[in-house]
């Protein structure tokens, strides 16, 4: 190889089997074409349907095919090339000494072929998981080459065998058993309301209405004793959609965490913390802790309840799926967070930390603004005393949740730190280091003023970006103060 082949690098291609990992792909992203191909089909057009089938498989072969035909990488010896782009044309260099760290993911195709996706996670782009700033199918030994590449080339002395298992005992770990707990716990109240909003909407039409005896008409046999209590009663009927609604959360929770956080297991390597995690989608991620800007530990009524929580630092690069914050930590304990955090050099929280709260404000102020949609309700509780009753019910939750997550809300100079707490059924913890900030914004309203009240945001580097973590209703004396202290630390 001459000289000029090394400063630049050799053309190299995406592995041949992307021709089948990209296809499909594309397939799963042509929901449109598949709706017209179900509509014709529906209305007797086989012929039609047959035809747009056909072309849509011809569209994304020869598409795939001409991506892999165009797209070429160079690891030359100060940065990685990727050429991409059928009809216009992209180049895009990156030097190694802004790669952060390579990611590695495969899928449960591309881990039957023994292919990997490999990302650079950069300062600037904060982990561009794009296609042109990564490489969708290379073989797993050649992304691990290139991995160790760009770590020898940044000064990390970094072991062979890092993408193997580990001899030494993980920093932390999860079993499926803590593994299926930790899906208990998060079970999705977005898929309820999501459930419950198309029950009242069209569930109806499609007889899929929970909250009918018609639905459990339909869905038991008459006979049993809660069978009969269920069909001759109508708010039975309406408990027992709740019940269905609460247990297809807890599947969904249980899903999604075992597909995610599957065998996970966490490790301090001379790059810094390598995550490895998923069941059908493995990934493998290291998060640099010199670019670690604070740490949040969260956790809710029923996990504190056990003792449990998660633990997330957030850093300049981005997480799967384009977050900022890295999850390193599902579900622990106490003294398994204090573990992770020892290996940023950071100390646990003390329990004697001088805690201050925020004013009332923040709770009777979000009553008040309530108070004003009890009017409408009021009015819906004459109409339809059902739909009344439940919207009171809901608004009456919302302000408990207030009053609840007030109580929670504190700050604290903790030495070189900042601690925020917040939440009730989302409980935070935040970790903020003096160091790390890089911004406090006081805010002041017309309503704040008169009750001498402000806001403070204070702002960090994140993966998305710029993250704000806010204090909001302190004493405008106290806002004031603490914001001279925390900018003193730019001086």
């Amino acid at each position: 190889m001459s000289s000029s082949d090394q400063a630049v690098g050799v053309a190299e291609r995406l592995h041949p089997l992307y021709l089948v990992t990209g296809l499909g792909r594309g397939l799963r992203q042509m929901a449109g074409g598949y709706a017209a191909i179900g509509y014709f089909a529906a209305t007797g057009s086989w012929g039609t349907a047959l035809l747009l089938l056909a072309g849509i498989a011809v569209v994304l072969t020869i598409g795939v095919f001409l991506y892999w035909k165009r797209f070429e990488y160079r690891v030359g010896a100060n940065e990685i090339r990727i050429d991409s782009g059928i009809l216009s044309r992209t180049h895009r260099s990156i030097p190694f000494d802004r790669i952060q760290d390579v990611d590695i993911s495969q899928g449960p195709v591309a881990r039957l072929l023994g292919l990997a996706r490999v990302a650079f996670e950069t300062g600037a782009s904060a982990g561009d998981k794009s296609d042109d700033g990564a490489l969708a199918a290379i073989s797993l030994a050649r992304a691990a080459e290139i991995r160790e590449l760009v770590r020898a080339r940044r000064g990390a002395a970094v072991a062979s065998a890092d993408l193997t298992e580990t001899e030494a005992a993980p920093i932390f770990a999860m079993d499926p058993p803590r593994v299926f707990l930790a899906g208990l716990f998060n079970f999705s109240l977005a898929v309820i309301a999501a459930l419950f909003g198309a029950t009242q909407t069209v569930g109806d039409v499609a007889g899929l209405d929970f909250f009918t005896r018609r639905f459990w008409r339909q869905a038991l046999e008459a006979g049993s004793p809660i069978a009969d209590f269920v069909l001759a009663n109508q708010i039975a009927a309406g408990i027992a959609g709740t019940v269905l609604l609460l247990i297809t959360g807890l599947v969904t929770g249980v899903a999604r965490t075992v597909l995610r956080d599957f065998r996970f297991r966490l490790d301090r390597t001379p790059a810094g913390l390598r995550r490895r995690r998923g069941l059908l989608t493995l990934t493998d991620v290291t998060l640099p802790i010199k670019r670690t800007h604070a740490a949040i530990i969260g956790s809710g009524p029923l996990r504190n309840r056990f003792g449990w929580s998660d633990l997330k630092l957030q850093s300049l690069g981005k997480d799967e799926g384009k977050k900022g914050d890295h999850l390193v930590a599902p579900l622990a304990r106490e003294s398994e967070i204090a573990a992770i955090l020892a290996q940023l050099n950071w100390r646990p929280v003390d329990p004697s930390s001088d805690w201050q709260r925020t004013s009332p404000a923040f709770a009777w102020g979000f009553t008040g603004a309530l108070f004003l949609l009890l009017i409408p309700a009021g009015i819906q509780l004459a109409i339809n005393p059902l739909i009344g009753l439940a919207a009171v019910a809901f608004l009456t939750v919302l302000v408990a949740f207030r009053w609840l997550s007030w109580r929670r809300t504190r700050f604290a100079l903790d030495g070189d730190r900042l601690l925020i707490r917040s939440g009730w059924w989302r409980r935070r913890l935040i970790l903020l280091p003096l160091a790390n900030i890089q911004s406090v914004d006081l805010t002041e309203n017309i309503f704040s003023r008169r009750f001498g009240l402000a806001s403070l945001a204070i702002g960090v580097a994140s993966g998305r970006g710029f993250s704000a973590h806010g204090i909001a209703a302190i004493p405008a004396p106290t806002a004031r103060a603490l914001r001279t202290s925390l900018l003193a630390r730019f001086a």
